[in-house]
């Protein structure tokens, strides 16, 4: 059996954490519980809160009277930071995109690589499926996901052999989907090609990035002054979300600046100046790796929130 999922630079993204023994972090993509283990393995009468909502994830819930398992998604972190009563916390850790698990279960239909149900959710109380997407969205509207998500070249004709298809019969499952776009698959670059169509999909039918947005805005209130926030991205979409709020302190990336004395009210300071990326062999030991960009930032007082 393989491992449940592998954590993407663990030691640089909890370092960059700089945990208090005492202090409250919450691991916003708790996935295998990697990252989680090793923040309890620092921390000494602190708490954790770990957010995942595949309920997958419940097998791997530590029994550790620190930790708290929220089965949510993580746009909701500052309910349940007020929920538990934590107030202000100490560390926020999100390392974004799809787990291994995930990938590797074909019947969710997260892959490829497996004949399934083209499912996609991450919550499976959700009612939108990927098949759904495909057959009843208009062709304007895919073809907006296709270009806008997955920065497809070939959008238009893409969802000209998807409409073409699905008169003819539902698009249900992966082999449905090969079939009728195999027209518009580049040669000797299909793999690649379906990465991005399926990134497409699986970001619409999860709301991926409206998610990111409403996180990064929540963090910012809950972090206390000097807390750290620390996020994972693989793929340029969620990377200049995280950059611009990081850089400015709102998804928008503009410069704000104080009405008094015009300095800039940015609510972080960067940490890492260059962005971090995995070693060769963390990517070798672990591919998925290789697309990884780690950027850790404080929490300064200019936007406190209370």
């Amino acid at each position: 059996m393989s491992e449940y999922h592998v954590p993407v630079l663990l030691k640089e993204s909890v370092d960059g954490l700089d945990i208090r023994p005492g202090g409250v972090y919450l691991d916003l993509t708790f996935g295998g519980g990697g990252h989680s283990r090793e923040i309890l393995n620092r921390l000494q009468q602190g708490h954790l809160l770990g957010f995942d909502q595949d309920e997958d994830a419940l097998v791997n819930v530590p029994e550790d009277e620190r930790f708290i398992f929220v089965n949510h998604n993580f746009r909701y972190l500052r309910n349940f930071v007020r929920y538990y009563g934590f107030g202000k916390v100490d560390g926020i850790l999100a390392d974004l995109g799809v787990s291994s698990h995930e990938f590797d279960e074909a019947d969710r239909g997260f892959s490829f690589r497996y004949e399934a149900e083209l499912d996609m959710r991450m919550n499976r109380r959700s009612k939108l499926k990927a098949s759904d997407v495909l057959n009843t969205y208009t062709d304007d509207v895919l073809v907006n996901i296709f270009r806008n998500y997955g920065e497809v070249e070939n959008a238009g004709r893409l969802v000209g052999a998807i409409v073409k298809a699905r008169q003819e019969k539902a698009i249900v499952t992966s082999e449905d989907f090969y079939q009728a776009i195999f027209s518009c698959i580049p040669k000797m670059k299909e793999k690649k090609y379906l990465a991005k169509v399926y990134q497409a999909l699986r970001i619409e039918v999860n709301g991926e990035l409206d998610a990111l947005k409403e996180m990064l805005e929540a963090a910012g209130e809950v972090l206390r002054p000097g807390g750290r926030l620390v996020v994972i991205t693989y793929h340029s979409l969620e990377d200049r979300l995280v950059k611009n709020f990081f850089k400015t302190g709102n998804i928008e990336g503009k410069v704000e600046k104080d009405m008094i004395y015009g300095h800039e009210t940015k609510g972080f300071e960067l940490v890492n100046r260059k962005v971090i990326v995995p070693s060769e062999d963390e990517i070798t030991a672990n591919p998925r790796a290789r697309s990884a960009k780690l950027r850790i930032v404080v929490k300064s007082d200019d936007k406190l929130k209370d």
